[in-house]
């Protein structure tokens, strides 16, 4: 089982019978590490949810697992989905490798590199390689924008992802 089958039995199994799917043992001994992760719905090629963590609290399995129930279920822009849209879901899984600090914009490439922009408690996120997004500037303007940052004195960091379709 795969990484986006893993979300999709989640999601279904927790809306059908409103139980947490079990982790197969051949992805729990092997993706035992780690990592955040991001969980994305799309209906349409429309967003219908998105939820992640940015560091890791479980094994990487069960990390999907919650992050996709949540993203179904949690994602406070969007209604919670229904069973009877299950089949019109498109999922993709974000693995999150370990960020970096950014000195300069330069650094930066929205195709290759998500985006985390802090001040204090305030915090934002934006995944690589997103429809619309074609430069650094836009990337960090609209992480700012979720974090609720209006001023220039933030810190910005960079990851990259493996996405899983």
């Amino acid at each position: 089982m795969d990484y986006v089958q893993l979300a999709r039995k989640a999601i279904k199994e927790y809306l059908l019978t409103d139980t947490i799917t079990g982790i197969p043992a051949s992805l729990d001994e092997v993706d035992s590490g780690k990592k955040g992760v991001f969980v994305s719905l799309k209906k349409d090629g429309h967003l219908r949810g998105c939820i992640g963590t940015i560091t890791g609290t479980f094994a990487l399995p069960e990390e999907i697992v919650r992050n996709a129930i949540a993203a179904a279920t949690e994602d406070p822009r969007f209604y919670p989905v229904r069973a009877e849209e299950l089949d019109a879901l498109t999922i993709s899984v974000d693995v999150l490798e370990p960020e970096e600090p950014v000195i300069s914009m330069e650094e930066l490439d929205p195709a290759v590199y998500g985006v985390i922009v802090e001040k204090g408690s305030r915090k934002g996120l934006l995944l690589p390689n997103l429809e619309g997004v074609s430069t650094a500037e836009d990337q960090v303007a609209i992480a700012k924008e979720k974090a609720g940052i209006r001023d220039d004195d933030f810190r910005l960091k960079k990851f990259k992802v493996t996405r899983y379709y």
